[in-house]
């Protein structure tokens, strides 16, 4: 008997910046010199405070399902987190804490998406988006925001996807691939479009705590009451405290929804790990400093390396205002090179110069390639310079 697969999963493309990573680790465990820049997470380990409160909650016996939802003690520092960083007030019963950024995102969709329904994805998208709208029926609605506009979409762009299909909208800012951070402005002009057409505000802000130089990050939802009840926050400490393996994420905003993933979640995951989420109370209870201390290191790498990268011949990047990425277009040094475009080009830096970076058609921009800054300044230079090197040897 042949096993047949649900029709589901017969059309999903796999992550490209896992499927780079595993690839980077293959040829390192051959014994190769393989720089990897495209993991998206920071190499700073978790505070030690941190994982010291997750220990003791071991100890202590804290190693038993907690409410589906979150542990009530984490939703109270989530929501002081929000009223102290954005001054939003959001109760218990509008808030749930889930097994990581990604799996808000995916139970969200799940409980707001019909068959058929659309979600507008901003291009350049983080690759999770569209799989995980087309997972619940949905269908991925795109409009490019343009390198000449820092990658962000307008609010003309905005008003002329929307069709009576439209049920949301993804808001990720700072960005991942770009580090692209939308300005006050910028978004209450798109909210306002939101508004009047009726459109749930999806808002990403896993990123929120790496802004650099003068940017400041905003979240949608503070602007005005009626955009707060029109916007669902999805955030996490997986980049802000360097948390990834721990899985803590969570969504906040209007209740029914929140309710209705919560509900979801009972019949899925159960509940969030329990010492994780100690661990959480931790991370946003406890000092702040070396979220500063990271934060502070990913811009000093930025300032060195975005210089460096922009003198390599056919490779041209916009400074990015958060998150941990370089976004360059590749294209003319992919041509220049002899390679047909930048997948091949990616392959190419891979194999021959032992650096691994992401082909930015996994984000729905295939001139471009996404480079993480989440590894040592040696380790960067090292990696722009083999680049270069490349570049050189085959122009």
């Amino acid at each position: 008997m042949e096993i047949q697969l649900a029709g589901r999963v017969g059309a999903l493309t796999p992550s490209s910046t896992l499927a780079i990573t595993a690839k980077a680790k293959e040829l390192k465990a051959q014994g190769k010199d393989v720089i990897g820049l495209g993991a998206g997470e920071p190499d700073f380990n978790t505070p030690q405070h941190i994982i010291d409160a997750a220990v003791k909650s071991m100890n202590e016996g804290f190693t038993k399902y907690t409410p589906s939802g979150g542990l009530p003690e984490l939703k109270k520092e989530i929501a002081a987190k929000l009223k102290a960083d954005q001054d939003l007030d959001y109760k218990q019963n509008e808030i749930i804490v889930t097994s990581g950024a990604k799996h808000a995102l995916y139970t969200l969709f799940q409980v707001l998406l019909d068959e058929g329904d659309e979600v507008i994805i901003p291009i350049p998208y983080w690759v999770s988006y569209p799989e995980q709208v087309k997972l619940a029926g949905g269908k991925p609605v795109y409009v490019e925001g343009l390198e000449q506009n820092n990658f962000k979409i307008t609010p003309a762009q905005l008003k002329e996807m929307v069709s009576e299909k439209t049920k949301a909208v993804i808001l990720n800012s700072p960005s991942n691939p770009t580090g692209m951070v939308y300005s006050k402005d910028e978004l209450q002009a798109l909210g306002d479009v939101c508004l009047e057409k009726g459109i749930l505000i999806i808002s990403d802000e896993i990123y929120e705590k790496l802004i650099y130089g003068d940017a400041e990050h905003i979240s949608i939802a503070q602007l005005s009451e009626e955009l707060k009840k029109q916007t669902i926050i999805i955030n996490g400490v997986s980049k802000s405290h360097s948390m990834t393996g721990w899985r803590i994420g969570y969504a906040a905003g209007d209740s029914k929804i929140i309710k209705a993933m919560t509900d979801l979640a009972s019949h899925s995951t159960s509940n969030p790990t329990t010492p994780a989420q100690y661990a959480t109370i931790a991370a946003y209870s406890g000092s702040q400093d070396e979220v500063e201390m990271m934060r502070s290191a990913f811009e000093e790498r930025l300032e060195v390396i975005h210089l460096k990268l922009n003198e390599i011949p056919g490779i041209s990047c916009i400074k990015p205002q958060g998150a941990f990425y370089l976004f360059p277009n590749a294209k003319e040094a992919a041509l220049m090179t002899g390679c047909k475009d930048v997948d091949e080009f990616a392959e190419k830096l891979l194999t021959e110069a032992n650096v691994a970076v992401v082909p930015g058609s996994g984000f729905g921009a295939p001139d471009y390639m996404r480079l993480s800054y989440a590894t040592s300044l040696s380790q960067l230079e090292e990696a722009i310079s083999r680049i270069h090197d490349f570049v050189n040897r085959h122009a």
